[in-house]
């Protein structure tokens, strides 16, 4: 029991580092805005973690990442926008850990169809919920950047859209490339 701990906190620690490098290193991402958001495969570690340790390995290591985005320079106006944007819509990426148990039971089945199903709803979930909260703190925080005479909330839908769409379809890819090849990644764990 205590091995399995000290792998999990160790993957959680590796995994939030290596999703940190994934957004920062130049090639690797394409920043879109001034304030903030880029296409990046930084998603893809969280999501892993969420699919091989559920919900709690994958909120955490979505937590780091967000708490990383913010010592890597952060675009910070305040500190409820710092926690919206940073600490909640990174750490709902996890959520897409609601969804390992099936895509365990695919993989150990080898029913690739159906683990690429339960990993794109998985990506789709967590990729969803990071937007609704980048989405909140664009209406709140970022209405000023809006063009005149555009609403504030169209104003987030499109500029939060036009990054976390791509992002999710990116890391959807990689997510069902990956563990299409080598489903057994899902599953040691221990």
């Amino acid at each position: 029991m205590r091995n399995k701990r000290v792998l999990f906190l160790v993957e959680v620690a590796i995994f939030s580092a290596l999703a940190i490098l994934l957004d920062i290193i130049p090639f690797l991402s394409f920043k879109l805005w001034a304030q903030g958001g880029s296409v990046s495969f930084a998603m893809v570690p969280v999501f892993i973690m969420a699919f091989r340790w559920g919900l709690g390995g994958g909120v955490l290591t979505g937590l780091l990442l967000g708490f990383y985005q913010i010592l890597f320079g952060a675009y910070i106006l305040t500190p409820m926008q710092t926690f919206l944007d940073y600490f909640v819509a990174f750490g709902v990426i996890g959520l897409a850990g609601i969804f390992a148990r099936p895509v365990w039971e695919a993989a150990r089945s080898r029913k690739v169809k159906r683990m690429a199903v339960w990993l794109v709803l998985g990506a789709f979930i967590g990729s969803l919920f990071r937007f609704l909260g980048h989405f909140a703190a664009g209406i709140v925080f970022y209405g000023e950047f809006a063009p005149p005479g555009q609403p504030v909330w169209l104003y987030s839908l499109l500029y939060n859209g036009g990054y976390m769409l791509p992002a999710f379809i990116v890391s959807a890819i990689v997510l069902c490339l990956l563990f299409s090849q080598r489903p057994t990644l899902l599953l040691n764990r221990s």
